[in-house]
């Protein structure tokens, strides 16, 4: 539930099991409630996980989740990718919707492990109207992200586990 409406997402256990696993936990510790949208990049991603409304970041485990990017699901619009630093297992909280297909960060063909691309782990279900709502307001640099922070912050109210 977010300031600007209601985003379903299906997460992937058979083909990204460690990711689910990971995202559930912090969803069942509420990590996520009350934290904000703090990255839209127009036409290509929107991107959450542990800063508040004002910038301020949110404790996380210890310890990144192993990278499942080799997985056969491709960042395609609508789906839910984890970000992550330049090393491939170093994905903790934060993670993105597309807002378009986004092929460059797909896993490479040449690559027989888990080195490349980004690991999507789930797809929205319903609201991809909110979703490109998000990704077209305003920005400016209020944010961990320099020219892509919503100029009014737009919040994750709370996370609720469907079952």
């Amino acid at each position: 539930s977010t300031s600007m409406g209601d985003i379903t997402l299906q997460l992937d256990s058979v083909r990204a099991p460690r990711t689910v696993a990971n995202v559930l936990r912090y969803v069942k510790e509420k990590h996520y409630d009350n934290t904000a949208f703090y990255r839209v990049a127009k036409g290509f991603v929107i991107q959450m996980g542990s800063f508040d409304a004002k910038g301020k970041g949110r404790g996380i485990h210890p310890g990144p989740v192993p990278l499942e990017s080799n997985n056969g699901l491709m960042n395609l619009r609508g789906t839910v990718a984890m970000a992550r630093a330049e090393a491939p297992d170093s994905a903790t909280a934060e993670f993105f919707i597309n807002l378009a297909d986004n092929d460059p960060l797909d896993h490479k063909a040449d690559d027989p492990g888990n080195n490349t691309g980004y690991a999507v782990f789930g797809q929205v279900t319903s609201g991809m109207d909110v979703v490109d709502a998000i990704g077209n307001v305003p920005v400016g640099d209020n944010g961990p992200m320099p020219g892509q922070a919503p100029v009014t912050p737009i919040v994750i109210k709370k996370v609720t586990l469907l079952k």
